[in-house]
């Protein structure tokens, strides 16, 4: 029965189908206990993150998680078992039953680097999947569990945003840590209202609590900002309220380096 080439997507669903899932007549997946609304069976792990385009299906066998309580090994697949499979952690993708994309993000930060994360983050914002605001958000309903904490550091340094006098007392002590003369704070130059203004040295530092939705006009308006600047010869040097927080020493770095190379310019 049925036909000797398949898909990948067919080949998804034979892993389902493998693992205790059935099919009615009509060709749609019906997984065991037929009579409940939650299935049983799902792609996860990588596998939902390939489906879904969020990430790369590993070499090796599908991922499936099951809250059936067989205890026998599947060919060709790497059984998760789990003891819940509630609201919210399930949906169905090109009708095939699989994790949502937060509690597939979840399980992909327990075995990822950060810079892996991120880029399946931003693969399911700009897929329509779920927004990072979102995102964010649904974490906390999964607080202390495996790979939450990674997937908020991640959103935290590119969307956390220090105001204007918390942004000044944090900064301000790095500036001395790389051995600069202090800046004049919120001054016009070459037209424009700048955070950090180093006089003595041609620098610009332009501080930005950025989100993962900054519009193209907020984008163009910062690059002709840094262009002026550049234009007057001046040094133009930006970093996010993210990397001041959570990355200080790289901060202190560049900010020692570029001041070295203006002095020697």
């Amino acid at each position: 029965m049925g036909r000797p080439e398949l898909t990948v997507n067919g080949k998804r669903m034979a892993a389902l189908l493998a693992c205790g899932g059935d099919v009615d007549l009509a060709g749609d997946v019906i997984l065991r206990p037929s009579i409940h609304v939650v299935p049983a069976v799902v792609l996860s792990h990588e596998s939902a993150a390939a489906l879904m385009a969020i990430g790369r299906e590993q070499d090796g066998p599908f991922e499936v998680s099951t809250l059936l309580a067989a205890h026998r090994s599947v060919p060709g697949v790497r059984l998760h078992r789990r003891t819940a499979m509630v609201d919210g952690w399930y949906g169905f993708y090109d009708g095939i039953p699989v994790t949502s994309p937060v509690r597939t993000l979840i399980d992909l930060a327990t075995r990822h680097e950060m810079a892996a994360i991120e880029r399946s983050i931003n693969e399911a914002d700009k897929l329509g999947l779920v927004r990072t605001d979102d995102l964010r958000e649904a974490l906390d309903l999964h607080a202390g569990e495996p790979g939450v904490a990674k997937l908020r550091r991640i959103i935290d340094m590119r969307t956390f945003r220090y105001t204007r006098s918390e942004l000044e007392r944090v900064f301000l002590p790095l500036v001395r840590k790389a051995g600069l003369p202090l800046p004049e704070t919120s001054v016009y130059v070459n037209g424009h209202e700048v955070d950090f203004w180093f006089p003595d040295l041609g620098l610009v530092v332009e501080t930005d609590g950025l989100t993962y939705h900054r519009t193209p006009a907020q984008q163009a308006k910062d690059r002709e900002r840094d262009q002026d600047h550049s234009e007057a010869g001046l040094t133009p040097l930006r970093f996010t309220h993210g990397q001041i927080k959570y990355e200080p020493g790289r901060v202190v770095r560049v900010l020692r380096a570029t001041a070295a190379h203006r002095l020697t310019s």
